[in-house]
């Protein structure tokens, strides 16, 4: 596969994460922004930059997460993907979620939304792939259940300092076309050092990824995350067939 393609994957990735904890009154207004670099060696590549941003709309949040590939990535595998969520204030349950892709030659459309009853959960899925048939799928979930976006929002709510090392804590994921089970497990603190050589304490935690029948999907991803009450992720790891990805946060700390 493609290297870049592990890139695309490991931008959504960077808001793959889900545990339990308290809600916190609100999000303010933000952006947050990272670098995505390949690692192989004494090899050390910009690759592509992402940009998380949610925004305060009446009850609701509008969140957004858009990935592009550098001009010299391109020419080698080329990604411009946006996705995009509606999420309610009360609760951090999401409403309504689209992603579109576009890597190298390819166009894709997934969008869910969402319905509660109770614990219950349905998310009715859309995908769109051009040359094939659209499909639609009704997925049932019972507990927290996010998309690759609000989830993100759903981890912010944590204390990390709480979490007992060596514990998972689970979420489900809808997709376009299937629900997914992330399992979080904390490896408690580390200092860390960013790409602009800066040294930072930080929660180290990893997450791992399984269908619904329970067979690995993708590699495990590890995550270091900020001790501030903004629990920002820093810096992720995931491993690819030759080297690594990186992605770095790049604002303020």
């Amino acid at each position: 596969m493609n290297r870049l393609r592990y890139i695309a994957a490991a931008l959504l990735a960077v808001v793959a994460l889900a545990a339990e904890g308290a809600q916190p009154a609100s999000f303010a207004n933000e952006s947050l922004n990272y670098q995505i670099v390949y690692h192989w060696g004494v090899v050390w590549k910009h690759a592509a930059d992402a940009t998380l941003s949610i925004r305060q709309q009446g009850a609701h949040y509008n969140t957004r997460l858009t990935a592009r590939t550098l001009s010299w990535a391109d020419k080698v595998f080329s990604v411009r993907d946006t996705l995009s969520c509606r999420i309610l204030k009360e609760g951090l349950k999401p409403v309504r979620y689209v992603k579109t892709i576009h890597e190298g030659g390819d166009y894709g459309l997934d969008i869910v939304d969402y319905s509660y009853s109770g614990a219950n959960v349905t998310g009715k899925c859309f995908r769109h792939r051009p040359g094939k048939d659209d499909l639609r799928v009704t997925l049932q979930s019972t507990g927290p259940t996010y998309d690759m976006i609000s989830i993100f929002y759903y981890l912010r709510c944590l204390d990390f300092g709480k979490l007992a090392t060596g514990k998972a804590y689970t979420a489900t994921i809808f997709s376009g076309k299937r629900k997914e089970r992330i399992a979080l497990k904390s490896k408690g603190l580390e200092t860390i050092t960013m790409r602009d050589k800066s040294k930072h304490r930080a929660y180290h935690v990893t997450f791992n990824f399984t269908t619904d029948g329970g067979k690995k999907s993708s590699d495990d991803i590890d995550v270091w995350i900020t001790t501030d009450d903004r629990r920002i992720p820093l810096m992720l790891i995931g491993q690819i067939a030759v080297g690594e990805i990186r992605c770095y946060y790049t604002g303020k700390i």
